[in-house]
């Protein structure tokens, strides 16, 4: 069955038998902010990179049964789009970066600080690469930076220290981001995640796998596929997001950085991916979906959804 592409916003009278065939294989539609009030959603707080186009950055916010459970990314402008879910902090437990570049990270200041203000009944955990060698920041170091007793904002150093109410206590831990190995150190009553370095050039990344409710969601993250790791590493994924960064015809240093849409449809293949999320949607690729699509099929005949803000989607 040809995969088909549906906004879970907005639904045209002509897309009618569209949604049902989505609905058949598993996929539901979100009649508000707050998704649908049972079952594993997939919030699409921003769909964008940094480009001036209307859409936030990366940004996904998981929800189980009408609660608000992690975030994954939290790229610049991605705020808003978490204000108007009608999520609350106070409810998530983990914040995974897949990167500390702007375009993933760049709203972390904000909801840190929004939860230093907040009165949260446990502690906020914040996962992301280590610096890999690399000029770039580690993600423990990313947040001395800005809440640190030398950061941005060093009124809020104490939440990163053992002098802090329990509430507003963060814990933080670099991921390794080179080497194959696979890192699966969090668990919790709702949670259990797993994480494996993926290669996006010089920049530290990491791709995320999150197990909830009885459903698998895999965030690829920005990679170029040149281990071929994140197929294997998204076996049987109920949903698959990943960076549609670049279009078919690029060559050079982006394709260093990020994959292809023909490799994107290997990858969800390799996987078995129940469905696909086609994210982190930049000036390059947005008005050539069509062609993305043609790329994709000629591996991949799942379900393909090209995501926008403030979409919401059921597994």
């Amino acid at each position: 069955m040809a995969a088909r592409q549906f906004s879970a916003l907005r639904l045209p009278m002509n897309s009618l038998l569209l949604a049902l065939a989505l609905l058949a294989s598993g996929t539901a539609l979100a009649a508000s902010s707050h998704c649908g009030k049972e079952g594993v959603w997939i919030e699409i707080l921003g769909a964008g990179t940094t480009a001036l186009d209307g859409q936030a950055a990366s940004s996904f916010l998981i929800w189980e049964d009408n609660a608000p459970r992690m975030l994954v990314d939290v790229g610049d402008g991605s705020k808003q789009g978490f204000e108007k879910s009608g999520a609350t902090l106070n409810g998530i437990e983990v914040i995974a970066l897949t990167q500390v570049q702007i375009d993933h990270a760049g709203d972390l200041g904000a909801y840190l600080i929004a939860s230093a203000e907040s009165e949260r009944a446990a502690p906020l955990t914040i996962l992301g690469p280590d610096s890999n060698q690399s000029p770039l920041p580690s993600t423990s170091e990313f947040m001395q930076r800005l809440i640190g007793a030398n950061g941005l904002y060093p009124q809020y150093a104490d939440a990163l220290t053992s002098r802090s109410s329990p509430g507003n206590w963060l814990r933080i831990a670099d991921v390794p981001a080179t080497g194959s190995r696979r890192w699966a150190r969090y668990a919790s009553d709702s949670l259990r995640l797993a994480a494996i370095p993926v290669n996006h050039g010089d920049i530290p990344a990491l791709a995320w796998r999150v197990e909830i409710g009885g459903k698998t969601i895999v965030f690829s993250g920005d990679f170029n596929n040149v281990k071929n790791a994140v197929g294997k590493f998204a076996k049987d994924a109920d949903a698959l997001v990943v960076s549609h960064v670049i279009p078919e015809i690029s060559r050079g240093a982006l394709r260093e950085k990020f994959a292809l849409p023909s490799q994107l449809g290997r990858v969800a293949a390799q996987a078995n991916a129940r469905m696909m999320i086609l994210a982190s949607r930049s000036e390059r690729t947005r008005g050539r979906e069509s062609l993305s699509r043609q790329a994709i099929e000629q591996s991949y005949d799942g379900p393909l959804l090209f995501a926008n803000d403030g979409e919401c989607w059921g597994l």
